[in-house]
């Protein structure tokens, strides 16, 4: 008889819906940019490239963040689908958001890096259908500059509304319907990455 044991989920991995060309990312904003970016499948004009966007690959993070799409300014959830080919070049060009010693070495040079980097990765605790924390990192990745602009303009293969989802699956989770908010949940998956992509953003 084989036991099968189930390996730890590694404290820092990408878990996403994606496909052999592109990943799914999401994102909370007030419907008068939410709404239209969905119909039209792009940000409109009154969407600031000038700030940070911070884009997450974790349904259940987004939920957690948005509080299910009940929070002030967050109130229309999207799922972005982007070319994984810009989210691994954001992947490479991002500077992790605090001071790691092993890996920056003094806090001058980490700042600099960080001033220079169009993309910053900070890694917060993944979280279950009650939106409390698991021990595991969930990634969040901001794009500022080039970057922003790259998603913006270049990366985005279509963009849903998933509010409705996000407003299901929080009713069952609060009427205790668990087994049915799950099978609503898009299925996320360890996404490929080459550990050089990585590798100097793992703290």
């Amino acid at each position: 008889m084989n036991d099968q044991v189930t390996e730890p989920e590694p404290k820092f991995r990408v878990r996403a819906r994606h496909t052999e060309s592109t990943i799914t990312v999401y994102q909370a904003y007030r419907p008068e940019i939410g709404v239209p970016a969905a119909r039209d499948g792009r940000f409109p004009a009154s969407w600031k490239r000038d700030r940070m966007t911070w884009i997450k690959p974790s349904f259940r993070w987004m939920m957690y963040r948005c509080g299910w799409g009940t929070k002030e300014g967050q109130e229309t959830v999207l799922a972005v689908e982007i070319a994984r080919e810009g989210f691994v070049w954001a992947l490479r060009n991002a500077c992790l958001s605090h001071y790691v010693p092993e890996l920056h070495g003094d806090r001058a040079a980490w700042k600099r890096q960080l001033r220079r980097a169009p993309a910053r990765v900070q890694w917060d605790p993944e979280r279950d259908l009650q939106l409390n924390p698991l021990p595991h990192r969930s990634l969040q990745l901001g794009l500022a500059g080039e970057a922003a602009g790259r998603y913006a303009d270049d990366w985005i293969v279509g963009i849903e509304d998933v509010t409705p989802l996000a407003a299901e699956v929080r009713s069952l989770v609060r009427a205790g319907r668990t087994a049915q908010a799950v099978g609503l949940l898009p299925q996320e998956r360890p996404y490929p990455l080459d550990d050089e992509v990585l590798a100097h953003l793992r703290a």
